[in-house]
């Protein structure tokens, strides 16, 4: 079970909805306005993009007007998690494999100080060349070998407060990778489609892929 503000997922908790903003973070009031909106139908979750330390600062401000938990997406920089933490992130999502030992391990030092849960975030559009080369593509197989590798240096690092994600832009792909992960570990697992399409085909291929993995009993946000 994994705490994130005040809700709660894995363990039988119930499925709770996650969206991501697509407006500038550092302009608080543009995502703020976004997030009450997603709010009101239904989001139980909310992702914001922090590219920039300005965007890390925003988080706190965005977090007053807000009523929902708000996670950071971070990508590259260890200082920029550190930031976002420190702003009051619920919970923050990174690529390990993007971040050296030493940094790895001062975010993690960071979030176990402020009990914010990680989320690791695989996707088939960016995937860690080691496993392009050992598989000649994304295949589901190195989608979930790259979550399910990188989930085990957190862990290594004595953190296991762990959010596993894997995407692809191929619903076929995300369905198998979910699968195998789901089968090797217990970490509550956050499901989508990336890069899914406009709105129709969008829908399409993620009704297919959540409500597949659903019915199998498999994810959690």
């Amino acid at each position: 079970v994994i705490q994130i503000g005040n809700k709660k997922i894995g363990g039988g908790n119930p499925i709770l909805i996650q969206s991501m903003t697509n407006t500038k973070t550092e302009d608080v009031q543009a995502p703020v306005e976004q997030i009450l909106a997603l709010e009101a139908a239904g989001c139980d979750i909310i992702r914001c993009a922090v590219p920039t330390m300005e965007a890390a600062r925003a988080l706190k401000e965005i977090k007053k007007q807000i009523h929902i938990p708000l996670v950071a997406d971070v990508h590259f920089d260890y200082r920029l998690a550190v930031a976002a933490i420190e702003a009051g992130a619920d919970k923050i999502r990174i690529n390990p494999g993007n971040m050296q030992t030493l940094q790895l391990d001062v975010v993690l030092d960071c979030a176990k100080a402020h009990n914010v849960p990680i989320r690791i975030g695989v996707n088939g559009g960016s995937l860690d060349k080691r496993f392009l080369e050992k598989y000649s593509a994304p295949t589901p197989e190195a989608l979930a070998e790259s979550a399910l590798e990188e989930a085990e240096a957190l862990e290594s690092c004595g953190f296991s407060d762990i959010v596993i994600s894997i995407k692809s832009s191929r619903t076929a792909d995300m369905i198998k990778a979910c699968r195998i992960v789901s089968a090797q570990s217990e970490h509550p697992l956050h499901i989508g489609v990336t890069e899914a399409g406009d709105e129709y085909s969008g829908l399409v291929k993620n009704c297919v892929g959540i409500g597949s993995l659903l019915s199998d009993g498999i994810g959690d946000t």
